[in-house]
């Protein structure tokens, strides 16, 4: 269990606190209700963009990392579709470096024609360097794309092309700053050696006297449900064929979310894990075969993706896969089989949780999805699953007319 007290400025800034006295730094976690959902379709990767510009400085630190690297800190940040999240882990006699930066970032950030133009350069050639260039690396353009129609979630957080970076505006990414970088759409985590009276004391010091801005109120357009199966096929300068398979899936609040992260491990965690077993090592027809699912707050996507074996044609190794999840409904585990599973699943959620750094990203990820409480329920959610529910989901899940099939194939090989 995850021990936390929580409590919220009059800014709208809410902050949570996990108290460790048993080491000497503290995680300061800055997470922001924003991710590439929250873009425009003719203005993707704002989101992305925004985690170069956080780093670029503020009205009263030009430099962001150098402050940091002195208090022997250490920084870093991701973004994804759904959330932006920021976070240092410092010394605690230096927790005031770190806050004062986060704060003043928060109130203060540096947007104008030259940082824009500067990070622009930096996330474009990123795009080209991760995306264009390298081999798979549209791969969730095309699948997002194909997976969804209407929502949002249809590209990745990298955005749609480059142009949308190359052509913002100043003002455009001033008015996204305002939108969604403020106390109201914010929640501070600090976990680590701190007690929650000197948490409330230092938040109120650095991010008390902040404009709460308007709180984002998330209205999104919401996917309709596939009555039909998808496909494509992409020819492109790669080593190997590879297959890719999404199937729509619950979010994380919703029923079968929990399922359909235990069908994903049943599958292929582990070399004794069914796909491994049977495609890999007993019919040797992939070199590699994984699914996962993306554990998105919307609903999401389960993946299934695979390299077949030289000689394996694509309709032999597609219907293998197929075969298996099958297999699955037919042949669903035994209580054994699951348990073993749901054992390693709470093995990694404690061991996982061992840290501070750790805790503070799963508080943040519970509380920015709606309630806090839930990072202290996953396991019995996990647990409770029965072989009976295990299958209903699977049966819901792989069907044929809800799938949607990208081929990548090698240009040597294509035909």
């Amino acid at each position: 269990m995850i021990r936390y007290n929580q409590f919220e400025l009059e800014n709208g800034l809410r902050v949570i606190v996990h108290e460790d006295s048993s080491t000497p730094f503290v995680v300061v976690n800055v997470i922001y209700d924003v991710g590439a959902r929250d873009e425009s379709p003719e203005r993707t990767g704002f989101a992305h963009l925004f985690e170069h510009l956080m780093f670029g400085g503020s009205k009263h630190v030009p430099e962001f990392d150098k402050p940091l690297e002195l208090a022997g800190a250490k920084n870093n940040a991701f973004t994804n579709n759904d959330v932006t999240n920021y976070y240092d882990i410092i010394p605690k006699e230096n927790l005031d470096t770190a806050l004062w930066l986060e704060s003043d970032r928060m109130g203060y950030l540096n947007i104008d024609q030259h940082a824009l133009d500067v990070q622009r350069k930096v996330v474009v050639e990123e795009f080209k360097e991760r995306y264009l260039t390298k081999p798979y690396g549209e791969v969730w353009h095309h699948l997002r794309q194909m997976a969804y129609t209407t929502h949002p979630y249809q590209w990745p957080t990298i955005g749609l092309t480059t142009k949308h970076i190359e052509e913002a505006e100043l003002e455009d990414v001033r008015a996204f700053f305002e939108k969604h970088y403020n106390p109201s759409n914010a929640i501070l985590l600090l976990a680590g050696n701190i007690t929650e009276a000197e948490a409330r004391d230092k938040a109120t010091t650095w991010f008390g006297d902040l404009s709460p801005g308007q709180k984002y109120v998330r209205d999104l357009p919401q996917e309709p449900e596939q009555t039909a199966a998808r496909r494509k096929v992409v020819k492109a300068d790669v080593p190997l064929d590879a297959l890719y398979m999404a199937f729509p899936m619950p979010a994380r609040n919703e029923a079968g979310y929990y399922e359909c992260d235990l069908i994903s491990d049943v599958l292929s965690n582990g070399h004794s894990s069914r796909l491994y077993r049977s495609l890999v090592k007993e019919k040797q027809q992939f070199s590699s075969v994984h699914a996962y699912i993306l554990g998105s707050f919307e609903r999401g996507l389960f993946i299934i993706e695979g390299k077949p074996l030289p000689g394996i044609s694509n309709e032999e190794a597609e219907g293998a896969i197929w075969s298996a999840l099958h297999e699955l409904v037919e042949q669903p585990p035994s209580e054994r089989e699951l348990q073993k599973v749901k054992n390693k699943v709470e093995a990694n959620l404690v061991y996982q949780r061992m840290q501070p750094m750790n805790k503070a990203l799963a508080l943040a990820f519970s509380a920015i999805g709606g309630d806090v409480s839930e990072v202290n329920e996953e396991d019995a959610k996990y647990q409770a699953i029965t072989v009976e529910g295990f299958t209903s989901v699977a049966k819901q899940l792989f069907r044929k007319e809800k799938s949607n099939t990208l081929w990548w194939l090698a240009e040597s090989t294509a035909k």
